[in-house]
């Protein structure tokens, strides 16, 4: 799978996961109409250089307008005009191909609930006391499936519920037919993709108009792979 394609699955398993309308494809990639007060709209550029994302930052001029380029800060940041920052860590595209005989048991003294809603597979651990433990969603959209929305809670961490929550998803998605996950980490991320044998693919930068919040408008506390924050590792 090259990068225009890892791309285009990625947007596609992203607005599921999101419930956002369908992408739009435009000349320089992709347009999502996300509609949040700090993620109004994200471009994503499987391709972009000097002249393109310059363009875009001239041409965008909506706070909290995103583009999504695969490409590293470096890069991000001597394209960029004034009126732009890249406010996120740095992001890596990654793949991984599924097995649907891979579900592990649910962690020693947790509860795991699986369902399925608007075509997105979510798994919970909850914690003895009922609480929410750990999290995740994936969706699947035909071959592939992009998991998103991965986070452990802070007082339940080092306990394998990461892994677990990952291994039930990949798993749930290969079920629905789908052979490949796609996924954007973040630096916090990155040691549990490895261990689940996820391959780096690229890099990928987030860069706003305006600066500030994190690219799905919510706080800290998340791990995950495309604006994954501490406690989430997937975006």
């Amino acid at each position: 799978m090259d990068i225009a394609a890892l791309t285009s699955a990625w947007v596609a398993g992203w607005t599921v996961s999101r419930g956002t309308p369908a992408a739009v494809h435009e000349p320089w990639g992709h347009r999502i109409e996300v509609g949040l007060p700090r993620h109004v709209v994200r471009h994503v550029l499987p391709a972009p250089d000097a002249a393109t994302v310059g363009a875009l930052c001239a041409r965008l001029t909506t706070p909290y307008s995103w583009l999504k380029i695969m490409a590293g800060p470096e890069d991000a940041h001597a394209w960029i005009t004034e009126g732009w920052t890249v406010p996120d860590d740095p992001g890596f595209m990654m793949v991984k191909p599924l097995d649907p005989g891979a579900r592990p048991a649910p962690p020693e003294g947790y509860a795991r609930t699986t369902e399925v809603r608007d075509g997105v597979i979510r798994v919970r651990v909850l914690a003895p006391d009922g609480t929410l433990a750990a999290r995740g969603q994936i969706a699947p959209t035909g071959s592939t499936a992009v998991a998103d929305q991965i986070e452990t809670d802070p007082a339940h961490r080092r306990r394998g519920l990461g892994a677990n929550v990952m291994r039930t998803l990949e798993a749930a998605a290969a079920q629905a037919g789908a052979e490949t996950g796609v996924l954007a980490a973040t630096t916090d991320g990155l040691a549990l993709y490895d261990s689940l044998d996820w391959r780096y693919r690229g890099p990928l930068t987030g860069i706003v108009r305006d600066g500030g919040g994190t690219a799905d408008g919510t706080g800290t506390g998340i791990v995950t792979a495309d604006g994954i924050r501490t406690g989430i590792v997937t975006g």
